[in-house]
């Protein structure tokens, strides 16, 4: 019998592997190139974009602080906490990194009308709504400054969502309601200065993944460094996950005042889109 040998040069398992994923990697990408996708497209070059952008460019989904809001002292005044919110395009809070998730959902509610000796009932006209709407995303950490974000949106969140309670004076906000907000997210013509409360929200500790240390200025450290029981050493550390979802559920409100100003004919042509002066965003 005759003898074959491999003329191949040796390739070791890990090689192979490369090659492989590489192939599929290249094909994967020539499909996206053939159905007309550019090398520059968010879909090849995904990253998440945790800093601020230019405010006519920005187009990430946002919850923020109303700007010249008392709300704004309030967050974000001497606050180290919450100050890697406070420096957003158009004003300070909260926005999500990577592209969420939206439902939407709009009602024309109608009430049945019973009719006598009929198979069909009549309909009336009740009202028009805008229902609550869920956002939802995912939240990558990837180094310290980011795990610092990922903290002061969990503690925004949890701030949000109170009322101004206790022994609270100092901004003569006590007695109020959890905020109003405002949302934004891609585009004029999308969500432009919605205002909208939260009514819950969700933050998803997955297991199975690291966490990443980050450090912000001590709340107690003068008070508690010199005791027995605590060794701050100047500053507050805290945990962020690498990968966390965190998903918020809000309504849009709208005022008796900013109702009267409505305008169908307006709507219909895209203004009363929150671009106009002292205008919210009717959506």
């Amino acid at each position: 019998m005759k003898n074959f040998q491999n003329t191949r040069p040796n390739v070791g398992l890990g090689d192979i592997v490369k090659n492989v994923g590489s192939g599929i990697f290249n094909r994967t990408i020539g499909r996206l190139f053939s159905s007309g996708i550019r090398r520059d497209s968010r879909i090849v070059n995904a990253r998440a974009k945790w800093s601020g952008r230019d405010s006519k460019k920005d187009w990430r989904v946002k919850l923020m602080v109303p700007q010249g809001s008392p709300l704004e002292t309030f967050f974000f005044e001497n606050n180290k906490l919450l100050e890697p919110l406070s420096n957003g395009a158009g004003g300070g809070g909260i926005f999500w990194p990577l592209t969420p998730s939206i439902i939407i959902q709009y009602s024309s509610n109608y009430n049945a009308m019973e009719q006598t000796h009929s198979n069909y009932p009549h309909y009336q006209y009740g009202n028009s709504q805008v229902d609550q709407m869920n956002i939802f995303g995912e939240f990558p950490v990837q180094n310290q400054q980011d795990a610092k974000n990922w903290v002061a949106t969990v503690n925004f969140l949890r701030t949000a969502t109170k009322m101004f309670f206790g022994a609270d004076e100092g901004y003569g906000l006590k007695g109020n309601p959890p905020p109003v907000f405002h949302l934004y997210g891609y585009g004029d013509h999308m969500f432009n200065k919605v205002p909208v409360i939260i009514n819950t929200f969700n933050v998803e500790l997955r297991s199975g993944i690291d966490y990443i240390s980050t450090t912000q200025t001590p709340v107690y450290g003068d008070d508690l460094a010199n005791t027995e029981f605590f060794d701050y050493k100047n500053e507050d550390a805290t945990w962020a996950p690498t990968l966390s979802t965190i998903s918020v559920l809000v309504t849009p409100i709208y005022s008796r005042q900013s109702v009267k100003n409505f305008s169908m004919s307006k709507f219909v042509r895209g203004e009363l889109n929150g671009r106009g002066s002292n205008e919210i965003g009717f959506i």
